[in-house]
């Protein structure tokens, strides 16, 4: 049997002190539901004694328990000159009323003399005393042993005394803590094998050096069993270990096991979902999980994906529930036009005349300045409208914005579309109506949906939920080509479609309008033999 790795998150602790991340009850909650969906042993809740945010965290899971995951409170060791009994951030620990406690100690000489302000064998005995009594009001205790590679480059004895005093307390896991981020992956291992312990031990890597993941890699070949990390490397500073980079690692390249097989193919989606909880837009290039991990652009690539995925694919995306994507752009071959036409759900040959005029007529818009490559709800619409496909949902009469500035200073804009709406027996109703909005892209979003809402009611669902300008040719200053990319989102999927203009709100506008009628093909793919979105 495979080895196994224990999983260990700590997105809701460490994670949260990521500049910029605020995480309300209800968010930590959300997030260590979907953690124990995943099968994460460990769930590290938060410090119960450092806020009364925690405090109610661990009192909700009280009442809603977790289905297999520990949840684990954490805290300091006790302060000095102070007894474990009396501490009383010990008491609230003790009041999260968790099975499992993480507690952190000093293992550097010079955080003991600098920051505790105490001499060294205080440090070893306040370790002692704060597992003992732990372990004497039932709980099992996981010792984090904070900037222990630090500490034992100045001073080993120390530090592995420190191990030891909380090896001999009845810790049940060491776990070796990299806390400043700036150990390199051949000092990891020159570490590791100094120690002998017989306690289990763990890692816990941050990546201020960007070697977070390595680092923890490094100590799992050296015999680490637990790995803490947290959700898409979030964490104070430059980040954790990042555990949705970490976990396929360990699992499909090092042969050890994390999580059974159908639920590592989740991980994608739960890295989608902690960064839509935490407001924190993901990075289409993260390993593994990220939108452009398995993304292909040049013709090459896709021709020979296209006939063995090996070739330019270290695993199958569907290992970790991503997904193989086709990118088009001016680099784009016929390869490129027949994969994404496939994903569409439409079969055409490379020999068909119309992909050919499909590629010319994408070169022929980036050129222009369109990119596809970022845009690829437009490029749908544009594969349907070469192939004589392309439902029309709607078409625009015209528009005008107004915009003028309040007594208060703030921006009031309106704007009046016409619109021919297309209804279910393919007679046409003409819509001409107004909105107001915070300025003239709003209003104009506002506008359309209320003319179509009537006839398609599900636009009233669809959502803008990001929106990037971008000046092609500075030097014409505000005669400028502009490029705007838009994000909707109906609250399951979500797309992307591009305007490109020398006046921004027709630019705006463009993107709008294709964003709509990209999220009813999505909802009406039937009607146009559609059969997987694309986002």
């Amino acid at each position: 049997m495979s080895p196994t790795i224990t999983l260990y998150d700590t997105t809701l602790r460490d994670g949260s002190q990521r500049e910029g991340l605020s995480l309300s009850v209800a968010d930590k909650l959300r997030i260590a539901q979907r953690l124990d969906q995943l099968g994460v042993p460990f769930i590290e809740g938060g410090w119960p004694g450092a806020n009364p945010k925690d405090v109610q965290f661990f009192w909700e899971l009280q009442k809603q328990p977790l289905r297999q995951a520990e949840v684990v409170a954490f805290c300091s060791t006790r302060r000095p000159g102070f007894t474990a009994e009396s501490d009383e951030l010990l008491k609230a620990l003790l009041a999260a009323g968790t099975q499992w406690v993480t507690i952190f100690g000093k293992s550097w000489d010079l955080h003991v003399h600098e920051s505790l302000k105490t001499d060294l064998d205080e440090n070893i005995a306040m370790i002692r005393d704060t597992i003992m009594y732990l372990k004497s009001q039932g709980r099992r205790v996981i010792y984090d042993a904070e900037h222990w590679f630090d500490g034992y480059c100045h001073n080993p004895r120390y530090a592995q005394a420190t191990l030891e005093a909380a090896q001999n307390a009845g810790a049940e896991w060491l776990v070796l803590c990299d806390t400043n981020g700036g150990m390199l992956p051949h000092q990891i291992q020159q570490l590791m094998a100094q120690l002998t312990l017989t306690t289990p031990l763990g890692i816990h890597t941050h990546n201020d050096g960007g070697t977070a993941v390595a680092n923890a890699l490094m100590a799992v070949e050296g015999g680490a069993r637990m790995v803490q990390g947290t959700i898409n490397g979030y964490g104070e500073r430059c980040g954790n270990a990042n555990l949705c980079t970490l976990i396929p690692n360990l699992q499909l390249k090092m042969g050890y096991s994390c999580l059974p097989t159908e639920q590592l193919a989740q991980l994608t989606e739960v890295a989608h979902f902690v960064s839509e909880v935490v407001n924190l837009a993901p990075d289409d290039h993260w390993p593994f999980v990220g939108q452009s991990a398995f993304a292909h652009k040049g013709g090459i690539h896709v021709s020979a994906v296209a006939k063995n995925p090996l070739t330019y694919e270290h695993i199958a995306p569907e290992a970790v529930g991503n997904q193989r994507r086709i990118v088009i752009s001016e680099q784009a071959g016929v390869s490129n036009i027949v994969a994404k036409a496939q994903a569409l759900g439409l079969d055409l040959a490379k020999n068909d005349p119309r992909v050919r005029q499909i590629l010319g007529r994408v070169k022929e818009l980036e050129l222009q300045g369109y990119q596809f490559e970022a845009a690829e709800a437009s490029f749908a619409l544009l594969v349907y409208e070469g192939l004589q496909n392309r439902h029309p949902w709607f078409t625009l009469e015209g528009f005008s914005v107004t915009s003028r500035t309040l007594p208060d200073q703030s921006l009031y804009s309106e704007a009046t579309v016409k619109v021919w709406v297309v209804r279910a027996d393919q007679t046409r109703a003409l819509q001409h109506v107004a909105a107001e909005g915070n300025g003239p892209v709003a209003a104009l979003d506002t506008a359309l949906r209320k003319a179509l809402c009537q006839f398609y009611p599900e636009v009233a669902e669809f959502k803008l939920t990001d929106y990037k300008v971008r000046i092609l040719d500075s030097p014409s200053g505000t005669e400028a080509k502009t490029r705007v990319l838009i994000e909707s989102s109906d609250g399951l999927d979500r797309w992307h479609t591009i305007g490109v203009s020398a006046n921004i709100i027709e630019a705006s506008y463009q993107a709008v309008v294709e964003g709509i009628e990209y999220g009813l093909l999505l909802r009406r793919r039937s009607a146009v033999q559609m059969v997987t979105p694309i986002v």
